[in-house]
């Protein structure tokens, strides 16, 4: 089992997305280099003055690396410290060579568990350790306050490791909202076209039985929509099946679209207001945006159900133009600071993402929280593939 989680380890990859330098990352190090310069010309304890400045200077120049190079700044930190303790150990320094600002090494320790894959997070360690121990001994300190400072050291490790871990954690539940979203999506799209294509078949076969009259040209091209229609079910249904989950039936009610809104807008129970408007040709949407539309308003209503502060009205619009449909949901509660875009409108958003539409929710300028999206009536011509002809 050990060695199992130990080999699990060695081979962890780096998390993605690791950002080579923010905004902030040079407002640190212009605040580390005015301490440096402040802390060697007030301090007059410093042993080694020179090299200590030159060593933490260059320990903050290291942290721009932190995230991208994350073994390797941390090589080249401890290293550092290393022979410069070791040096100061055999010249029988006085006091530890060393400015406090020194301690921007624990930005380094806490950068190795959250952006190193596993074996520089293995290898980092044995570094840091190494560069603990010869400090902790090269201190004449009692025992007590040597254990607390190794700690220290090793906190904000144990800290990096645990931000990674929750965000991994986060990342694998959002990716699995959006596969249920992308199945639920499926699903509907299979039933719908199934249905035409059902259709397909039966009027071919039909057509089949009535060009008895001749022309045989006619049979044949009749034929041939059958055997192709009939195909495509097929495969469309091994597609949706791989999709859902074992043991799941398939959904035989429709899903809720916009006719059922007005039915929707009743269940709040009174402690909210809802004003509904309905704008446009509505009547003949894709049933893919028709259903999104019903989702989006859902989870929107409930959202706000559940969340708004001292909310008495909730506000829907959904109107349709020309090649779009716009819709907004927005109460009047009272900002608290807090954020509503759960797992539930990161869903909703990839959703409307595979329709080729936007969504966007947020708080208000000045009261309530936002949902605005815009979902195309149909995809255009140039999201179409056309079939190749054999």
């Amino acid at each position: 089992m050990l060695r199992d989680d130990l080999r699990t380890l060695w081979t962890e990859p780096r998390p993605p997305g690791a950002p080579a330098r923010v905004r902030r990352d040079w407002a640190l190090l212009a605040a580390g280099f005015a301490g440096v310069a402040l802390e060697a010309t007030l301090r007059e304890d410093i042993v080694w003055r020179p090299a200590a400045v030159v060593l933490t200077v260059w320990l903050w120049l290291l942290s721009l690396w932190r995230r991208t190079r994350p073994l390797a700044m941390v090589t080249l930190a401890f290293g550092s410290v290393f022979l410069l303790t070791g040096a100061s150990l055999v010249a029988a320094a006085r006091e530890p060579v060393g400015l406090y600002t020194g301690a921007v090494v624990l930005v380094l320790v806490y950068a190795l568990p959250r952006w190193g894959s596993g074996r520089e997070i293995v290898l980092g360690g044995v570094v840091i350790l190494a560069t603990g121990v010869l400090c902790v001994v090269a201190d004449e300190t009692p025992v007590v306050e040597k254990v607390v400072g190794l700690v220290f050291l090793l906190l904000p490790g144990v800290v990096g490791a645990a931000v990674r871990f929750w965000v991994t954690a986060r990342e694998r539940q959002l990716e699995q909202v959006r596969s249920r979203e992308r199945e639920q999506l499926a699903r509907e799209l299979h039933d719908t076209v199934a249905h035409h294509v059902s259709a397909m078949v039966i009027i071919a076969q039909a057509g089949g039985v009535l060009a008895a009259t001749d022309p045989s040209a006619a049979v044949k091209a009749l034929e041939g929509v059958e055997e192709e229609g009939a195909r495509t079910l097929e495969e469309m249904r091994a597609m949706v099946a791989a999709l859902r989950d074992r043991g799941i039936g398939a959904e035989v009610a429709p899903p809720a679209g916009v006719a059922d809104l007005e039915r929707l807008m009743r269940t709040p129970g009174g402690r909210l207001r809802v004003d509904l408007g309905l704008d446009g040709e509505l009547d003949a949407l894709p049933p893919a945006v028709d259903a999104a539309v019903y989702r989006i308003v859902q989870e929107s209503v409930t959202n706000a159900l559940r969340h708004a502060v001292d909310a008495t009205e909730l506000v829907v619009r959904v109107a349709a133009e020309r090649h779009t449909v716009r819709l907004s949901v927005r109460d009047n509660g009272r900002r608290t600071g807090r954020g509503r875009d759960g797992y539930g409108l990161t869903g909703l958003r990839e959703r409307a993402t595979l329709l080729g539409g936007t969504l966007r929710a947020g708080p208000g300028t000045d009261r309530g929280w936002h949902v605005e999206a815009e979902l195309p009536r149909a995809r255009s011509e140039s999201d179409v593939h056309s079939r190749p002809r054999r």
